[in-house]
């Protein structure tokens, strides 16, 4: 049975990179599918155990010029990452220090600028050589390293272009010194081209690194939630422990004005709880024994003690955690189509940029070869292919997780693409665009009998049926009469004996014949019934004494939603109420297609009759019942309130259960894909516009280095400004 694991890759410079780990994993025997994430620097394998181990597979990425090694905790991360950062930092200092005397000398290349002064001492060949060599060999050798490994590997990537362009400057600006010695006159060299460019690539490099680290700002706000200690009661007495020391049935004492640590039941005490951390609600919910508490979340006021339920990975927080780095990892049909495109582009630029320097030597200049290799060098540089490897993933990184921020869980990247592709929305009506828990709405009294509100929470909360709940909540002031000869009627009503009379609870049909009633109760019926309530009556010894309304009433924000949906796409509601009831909540909330009397098992079949209409179909659910229909839709959407086979079943689950996650998921979802298409835009464009002007000799090597280190960086803010998205 094949396994999956996530593990780290460190070494990556660019989409090539990325792309030739899997290209050379994807051989191997035993490894059924390989994904690999440039901007989270980590690799997700499918395999078979049994022809191929995990060690086996970090052994082939080595071989190949990467270092692999098991998933880090998120401390070792963010320690690993500031050092690197920190080097990459130096490394760009010191390489600007010894390379700012070498951009100087470039003044005295340009007689427009003959006015300012250049020492002699800059012009020197040897002076810039002992500036230039450290430069390239020393700061710059990461540059040859990965060409090296690429070259091994017979593929090419970013490294090559680069050490191939700079090295192409020095070793010809060694040769033009050697072979001046003793000759008169200053002899232009190039020792400054190839140490600009490694010079702007590190900076480039810097900028893109501190960028990629706060597109993963979303992964570590909800890691920073994390409690690191709890307070468990062991033998009597308490202790303070890691919680990776807490076990599931420890007992945990958790004190006002201190975070949960543990997702748990509580056992002891009541308390508010302020869960705004997961459902956004700033307003505190009460907790009391038997209830459940989730870890991170805040005790306000009182004393509570808890037993644990979930620890590690199994925890809320954690499987939120989970879920946004999934989909972080995971790749789209976009991403697919621009590793493609990146695994022959480097091979194809080196062809180019000897096309070039051939038709200058021969044609354009002929016999210059100063000239010929300028254009060589710009050529190689200009197209770096940085900014097409960090367009895709840097904007779902950065999209999903402002997403995560919003209480929005896009399971894989492909969910995030395929959202925007939605144009049919189809609404479970029952606890997705209504509250779930039905209400009295309307009460009708036709007798003066003071005890009608006892009678019927007598009877009510002998039963288990939801409308019996709604009853006896709102008669909850009343007493409790005792009752006898209860009987249950399914699918009528209840009845039994208080205070030697007989008292009929139930429908309509049940507690009276149509003829009996007055022409005002029909009509009040029928208001009830056109309001899309169930309809409920009272008799007592046959006489009609109350008609009560109750209604699952519409989410506050349901009419909103729906309204502001409706204006981009088909909106359809699913409902298993009569047609009278779900045609009432239908119309109130403004839906144009109701689809009523729809039992648990057609749900799916709804799904598919409007995919064969060519319809996309986004499926919003809450209930077990649902998730046939969430699975068979094109987008399934679970509300965080519903049933976890339901929250599976779906590719985007809305943790605060608000209806307005639809909408924003669909928004951003289409503002995702725009950045991405903006981002390839802008790094096809940059290669298509560039490479042209440089090996038309308009660019020079340094302009180029320039433009080409800071793509990168302005892909990066790109799609940085998903982050500002409002809500």
């Amino acid at each position: 049975m094949a396994q999956e694991e996530t593990f780290k890759i460190a070494g990556m410079t660019c989409a090539a990179c990325s792309a030739r780990i899997e290209r050379v994993l994807q051989r191997e025997a035993g490894i059924d599918q390989i994904n690999v994430n440039l901007v989270m620097e980590n690799g997700t394998v499918k395999y078979d155990p049994n022809q191929i181990t995990i060690e086996q597979i970090y052994e082939r990425v080595a071989k190949i010029g990467y270092e692999a090694f098991p998933m880090e905790t998120k401390a070792e991360t963010e320690k690993r990452k500031n050092n690197e950062l920190k080097r990459q930092k130096a490394k760009f200092i010191i390489s600007l220090v010894l390379a700012l005397p070498l951009l100087y000398t470039m003044f005295g290349h340009f007689s427009f600028l003959s006015f300012i002064p250049v020492p002699t001492i800059l012009m020197n060949g040897w002076f810039q050589f002992i500036l230039a060599t450290p430069i390239q060999f020393v700061l710059g050798w990461q540059f040859y390293v990965g060409a090296y490994k690429s070259l091994k590997s017979k593929s090419a990537n970013m490294d090559v272009l680069v050490a191939m362009g700079t090295s192409a400057a020095y070793f010809y600006s060694i040769y033009l010194m050697l072979t001046h010695i003793g000759h008169g006159g200053h002899v232009p060299l190039y020792f400054e081209t190839s140490a600009v460019l490694i010079t702007l690539i590190l900076l480039g490099k810097y900028f893109e690194m501190r960028a990629k680290g706060h597109a993963s700002d979303a992964i570590s706000k909800l890691a920073a939630l994390q409690v690191k200690d709890a307070e468990v009661e062991r033998e009597g007495r308490t202790e303070m422990i890691a919680i990776d020391d807490v076990r599931v049935g420890d007992i945990v004492w958790v004190r006002s004005g201190q975070q949960i640590p543990l997702d748990g039941q509580v056992i002891e005490g009541t308390t508010t709880v302020n869960e705004a951390m997961l459902t956004g609600e700033s307003m505190p919910v009460e907790k009391k024994i038997g209830d459940t508490v989730i870890g991170s979340t805040m005790n306000q006021t009182n004393f509570i003690k808890l037993k644990v339920t979930h620890v590690g990975e199994d925890l809320v927080l954690n499987q939120i955690i989970k879920v946004v780095e999934e989909a972080q990892n995971d790749k789209p049909q976009i991403q697919r189509l621009a590793d493609k495109i990146s695994n022959i582009f480097v091979p194809t630029v080196v062809v180019l940029a000897l096309l070039s320097f051939i038709v200058w030597f021969f044609v354009v200049t002929p016999f210059q070869f100063t000239e010929a290799f300028e254009i060589f060098i710009a050529v190689i540089v200009i197209a770096c292919p940085c900014a097409l490897g960090l367009a895709t993933p840097t904007s779902i990184m950065v999209g999903s997780g402002r997403a995560a921020e919003s209480g929005i869980l896009f399971k894989t990247a492909e969910a995030l693409e395929q959202a925007q592709h939605v144009d049919t929305i189809v609404f479970d009506k029952t606890g997705t665009i209504t509250n779930g828990e039905p209400k009295v709405v309307q009460t009708y009294n036709y007798a003066d009998d003071a005890h009608i509100g006892a009678y019927v929470k007598s009877l009510e909360i002998q039963s288990e049926h939801p409308l019996s709940k709604a009853l006896v909540h709102h008669f909850s002031d009343e007493a409790v009469l005792p009752v006898t000869e209860y009987r249950t009627h399914t699918g009528s009503g209840i009845s039994g004996i208080i205070d030697d009379q007989h008292v009929r609870i139930g429908s309509m049909r049940f507690v009276v014949t149509e003829n009996t009633l007055t022409e005002a109760q029909q009509n009040t019926i029928h208001e009830l019934a056109e309001q899309g309530a169930t309809v409920i009556g009272m008799t007592i010894n046959d006489t009609l004494v109350t008609i009560i309304g109750v209604r699952d009433e519409p989410k506050d924000e349901a009419q909103a939603v729906i309204r502001a949906l409706n204006t981009d796409y088909d909106l359809v509601m699913l409902s298993g109420d009569s047609q009278q009831t779900a045609q009432a909540i239908g119309r109130e909330l403004g839906f144009t297609r109701v689809i009523a009397e729809v039992k648990p098992d057609e749900k799916s079949k709804v799904i598919t009759e409007l995919q064969n209409e060519g319809k996309r179909v986004m499926m919003v659910g809450d209930g077990i019942n649902d998730a046939p229909a969430l699975m068979k839709s094109d987008i399934g959407v679970a509300m965080g309130s519903g049933s976890d086979i339901a929250l599976e079943s779906a590719d985007i689950a809305l943790v605060r259960n608000h209806l307005s996650g639809v909408a924003e998921a669909l928004k951003l979802s289409r503002l995702t894909i725009k950045n991405i298409k903006q981002n390839l835009f802008f790094a096809f464009c940059y290669n298509l516009i560039g490479i042209p002007i440089a090996a038309a000799g308009f660019l020079a090597p340094w302009v180029a280095g320039t433009a080409m280190a800071f793509s990168s960086v302005s892909v990066v803010l790109n799609a940085l400004r998903l982050k500002n998205v409002k809500k």
